[in-house]
């Protein structure tokens, strides 16, 4: 099955599809790709490269599997070492195996000075590890040769430092340099001068950078600018310039702009070149002068390579001292100097030898992404080198003694070489909390395996828990799951892959969630047995709810996340930083309800109209029918309370789904049609009645104006395939929720053609009724709606009517509500929700979404890459080392990325704010104060207790949103003689609360002082208490 002639399987790569685009993955399913070095960093990006999908890798190597691997290589084992395999032999096959559309073979002859290259005049891209630098620059003068040039990229990892260099060609073109997608922007106004202003409509941010080019549509007035493209010119993030507009007629209202997106073409050098004046990133502006310093570093390791045939040998003072004036020759070789990092160069020398697998995962995503970038021309590529260095892991090690980094023999060398025996026994003694097995779950138990985090000689663990079943879409990125795990539990699975690759690895998994309903398994107790907790989630407010218990039990947290190629970390140590939950994102804006109802703008409102729909009608309405008939089970009891007179909620709702219940396919199709006509022609009719093309507002302008958007009734044309596919996905649903069989036959256009032949549409008259346009009006609840008494009547007399022709049986009383599945195309949901979003964009004059745009969109789908997700897990790991080894503040670094860019960019964390009290007392968000109290413990005693210890005048109690004391309220002076016991009314088993204690202020008239919580305890010993 070759790779070029298949559709893409939208089943396995619908998130990386999201980011890369249909175009860029054909090319990669074209492409061929050389990667030399099976060592950590190569294995890195072979992973990467095969799940992304390029149609094939020919993975090179000559060197036997050894202990040493076993701690840098996660797919080689043990018994390939005893067997004494070859490393690329071992690898092949589990690399095969991450994707069945890419072809992965092997090549074992030497690469070296004297062999010909011509046998890479196949492949789109060379990708080199472990090579020495002649190597490098023989096959990248090769590769830069060519017509058109093989693209170029060489990676080297040599213990604490790493890089990566791209070589594209004198001329690389790249199709899109973001990869963002563009946004319609409505327009405020458009000056009639040389040059003429855009004003954007509320402040809304262009996002434009001077020199990008926008085209103009429905600009009403000025229309002769509709249709051109216009350079821009920005003079404020709401403004920007277009040129001339003085001869234009002036503008009167609407349009919107779109950024236009232009090829740009990159220009390389090669490597050659590059050594003497390099291009160079610089990932933290803390140290901007970093790169170069480890530029000048990696190559004094070269020529001491060139020198002395081997690596400096680990803790050897001499080698270290040869290596820094090394470093001192090259430095003055280079274009722009830059004096020696000599504490750099020393513990590169110690290190060198040795791996961070970490640091190899962080690199092997980056230049993943740029083998990607050179054999698709998609994103921006790196120019030309990136330096990343892990010094502030190694920084405070440097006074162990050096026999703490010697090789032991075992799968941690290369490991020990770096960070000492000490560091990888706290490592090994480890106990970690894991909440999330997805993505960055996979490669942070992979990264956990190398590290050897959580042993069971040690009495380590890593506890891990995800509650979610492996879904095929899920092994595009997920990297420990196969086919063969389809639908098994990702948490269990994830284990044994991970002792798989680590079988010394104490892994206990979970498959609960990790919310306040499980709070009686992941109480107090098993946070105070954790050392630390690592979030691998996809949601906020998970996260909000992990970071509280980290606070709440003093546990560091590591968090990341990525969407598409942008990435973050956020590294939280007890006492050092800020948490997670210290900052908050702006709220996302909710699309008003008269906008989704009436008057959208743009495509965004119709998809969310169609979820709408979707939800309401197959989900909502189906339960709620549900609900009712299992509360009241018999529907003459049902009649003689309505008749009586009585009100039951959502009756009318309910009675009404049963008057138009279907027993038949026909029937099915028939309604659907129904709501075609209803939803894209009357609904269009109705609005244009009450608001006719020339309506005005009160200050004269047109109500018709941007960014409203008059609607175009549509007419039911059965020949449109638009139309057909609205009736028939909308058929099968309503055949879904009211048990209605079909078959195959029925779906066809013969047969549907039929049944519509034969339904009837009743003539449309238009209503006189209020159209809501107030974009701060919320959606009324039906079913809280006041019934009117004909409603009331006819509800009875529809119900009478079911009763007495025996239509009223136990399969009449239920529904089946469906559940939106995006990722099933055999349902339908997204075929209703893609056909009804287009015939709404349609009515709207909206350009309409495919169905891949529309299934993101509808199902709120993050787009997903493995690149980015071995980027953040690598550079959280790293992180992990620092807060076992409880370095200081100025150590850790947070890290924010975008590989399409490629930006980079390392920070130090927020530091922890202390907030004063007063007399020199302060509090942070890590300070919790503490009470033990008894069975008749007052609160008067607790507010005395308060006093005695901490010296302040507590004035105010509150529990959650429970207010136990504020001295206004009426009765609360009485609540001082309660018991603490009888206010808070504790569950059985609850040893404390929080309580949030406010204190009198030095001077009166000030307002009271805000303190830490107070922890009360319910009894003396319950702190002690497991």
């Amino acid at each position: 099955m070759a790779a070029d002639l298949m559709e893409i399987d939208d089943s396995l790569y619908s998130r990386q599809r999201y980011v890369l685009g249909d175009s860029a993955m054909h090319q990669m399913a074209q492409s061929s790709v050389f990667l030399s070095g099976m060592g950590g960093l190569g294995v890195e990006i072979a992973k990467n490269i095969v799940l992304a999908g390029v149609k094939a890798v020919t993975l090179h190597d000559t060197k036997q599997c050894e202990t040493w691997d076993l701690g840098c290589n996660f797919f080689i084992h043990k018994e390939d070492v005893f067997n004494q395999r070859r490393r690329v032999e071992v690898v092949c096959p589990r690399v095969a195996e991450l994707n069945p559309y890419v072809h992965v073979d092997t090549s074992l002859c030497p690469l070296d000075d004297n062999t010909d290259l011509s046998f890479l005049r196949k492949y789109q891209c060379v990708i080199l590890t472990e090579a020495r630098l002649s190597l490098q620059k023989r096959v990248n003068e090769f590769c830069h040769s060519q017509q058109p040039p093989i693209r170029f990229i060489s990676c080297d990892a040599f213990g604490i430092c790493v890089r990566v260099f791209c070589d594209f060609g004198e001329e690389f073109e790249v199709s899109d340099p973001t990869g963002e997608e563009p946004k319609e922007i409505f327009i405020q106004n458009i000056s009639q001068d040389n040059p003429g202003v855009v004003t954007c409509m509320d402040n809304q941010p262009h996002g434009l950078q001077t020199g990008q080019s926008v085209i103009f549509r429905e600009v009403g007035g000025m229309e002769e600018l509709n249709g051109s493209v216009r350079q821009a010119t920005v003079l404020s993030p709401h403004s920007f310039s277009i040129g001339d507009t003085a001869h234009l007629h002036s503008y009167a209202h609407g349009g919107y702009f779109v950024l236009v997106k232009t090829p740009k073409t990159f220009r390389f050098e090669t490597l050659e070149q590059q050594l003497y004046d390099p291009q160079l990133l610089i990932p933290d502006f803390s140290k901007p002068e970093a790169p170069q310093q480890i530029h000048v570093a990696m190559l004094a390791l070269e020529t001491f390579q060139e020198q002395h045939s081997r690596l400096p040998n680990i803790g050897c003072l001499q080698d270290a001292e040869a290596l820094v004036k090394l470093a001192g020759d090259v430095s003055a070789t280079l274009k722009n100097k830059a004096p020696v990092n000599t504490e750099l160069v020393l513990n590169l020398s110690r290190t060198a030898r040795g791996t961070l697998p970490p640091l190899a995962a962080a690199v092997g995503g980056v230049a993943s992404q740029e083998v990607l970038k050179a054999i698709t021309g998609k994103f921006a590529p790196l120019q030309q080198w990136l330096y990343i260095d892990a010094f502030e892991v190694v920084g405070p090690l440097q006074s162990l003694s050096p026999e703490e980094f010697l090789p032991r023999g075992d799968r941690y060398d290369a490991l020990r070489a770096c960070i000492g025996e000490s560091m990888c026994i706290e490592l090994q003694k480890l106990r970690v909390f894991m909440v999330g097995c997805g993505a960055i779950g996979c490669e942070m138990l992979k990264n956990f395996a190398l590290l050897g985090v959580g042993l069971a000689r040690s009495s380590g663990e890593v506890c891990i828990t995800d509650p979610d079943l492996i879904e095929k879409s899920n092994l595009n990125r997920q990297f420990l799951f196969r086919p063969h795990h389809l639908q098994k539990p990702k948490s269990t699975t994830a284990a044994e892959a991970t002792r798989n690759i680590n079988p010394d690895m104490q892994v206990d998994a979970h498959l609960n969630k990790v919310c306040p309903a499980t709070e009686s398994i992941y109480n107090d107790s098993f946070y105070s047995g954790l050392n630390l907790v690592v979030t691998a989630l996809d949601n906020v407010e998970a996260r909000r709810y992990v970071d509280s218990r980290c606070v709440s039990n003093q546990r560091a947290l590591l968090d990341s996340g990525t969407m598409g190629t942008k990435g973050h970390t956020e590294i939280i140590v007890p006492n050092l930083t800020e948490s997670y939950n210290s900052h908050r994102d702006p709220p996302e804006e909710e699309i008003p309800f008269c906008t989704l109802k009436s008057f959208p703008s743009v495509i965004e409102h119709t998809i969310q109209w169609a979820r709408d729909k979707f939800e309401n009608a197959f989900v909502h309405k189906p339960s709620m029918y549900n609900a009712f008939w299992q509360t009241h089970s018999s529907a003459e009891v049902v009649l003689l309370r309505m008749q009586a007179g009585e009100s039951l909620e959502s009756s009318f709702q309910v009675i009404k789904l049963m008057s138009r219940q279907p027993s038949q396919w026909e029937q099915c199709i028939a309604i659907a049609r129904l709501k075609f006509e209803k939803y894209f022609k009357r609904k269009a009719l109705q609005l244009l009645h009450s608001f006719p093309l020339d309506t005005r507002l009160k200050d004269g302008s047109l109500f018709w104006q941007s960014p409203k958007r008059p609607p175009t009734p549509i007419e039911f044309d059965l020949q449109d395939p638009l139309h057909f596919d609205f009736v028939v996905s909308t058929a099968r649903l309503f055949a879904g929720i009211y048990n209605v069989p079909y078959s195959e036959k029925d779906l066809t256009e013969e047969t549907v053609s039929r049944i519509l032949s034969e339904v009837k549409i009743p003539e449309y008259r238009p209503l006189e009724k209020c159209i809501e346009t107030d974009e701060t009006a919320k959606k009324p609840d039906q079913v809280k709606l006041p019934l009117s008494s004909e409603e009331e009547r006819e509800a009875i007399l529809h119900l009478e009517q079911a009763i007495s022709t025996d239509r009223v049986t136990p399969e009449c009383l239920r529904m089946s509500p469906l559940q939106f599945e995006k990722d099933d195309d055999s349902n339908g949901h997204i075929d209703f929700i893609t056909a009804a979003s287009a015939l709404r964009a349609k009515t709207y004059n909206i350009e309409p979404a495919d169905r891949l745009k529309t299934k993101r969109i509808a199902g709120k789908i993050i787009p997903a890459i493995a690149t980015a997700t071995a980027a953040v897990a690598g550079l959280v790991a790293l992180e992990l080392i620092k807060v076992v080894g409880g370095y200081g503040f100025e150590s850790f670094k947070n890290c924010f990325f975008n590989l399409a860019i490629p930006v980079f960019v390392l920070t130090e964390p927020a530091a922890v704010k202390k907030t004063p009290i007063r007399n020199n007392i302060y509090f942070s968000i890590w300070d919790c104060w503490t009470i033990f109290g008894h069975e008749d413990f007052t609160l008067s005693e607790f507010m005395n207790a308060v006093r005695e210890k901490y010296g302040l005048e507590p004035t105010m109690v509150v529990h959650g949103v429970k207010m136990l004391y504020v001295p206004v309220m009426p009765g609360h002076s009485k609540r001082l003689k309660v018991t603490m016991q009888k206010l808070i009314k504790p569950a059985a088993d609850r040893q404390y609360v929080d309580l949030t204690v406010s204190f009198a202020p030095e001077t009166d008239g000030d307002e009271d002082l805000a303190g830490p919580p107070i922890r009360y305890y319910f009894r003396p010993d319950a702190a002690m208490m497991p």
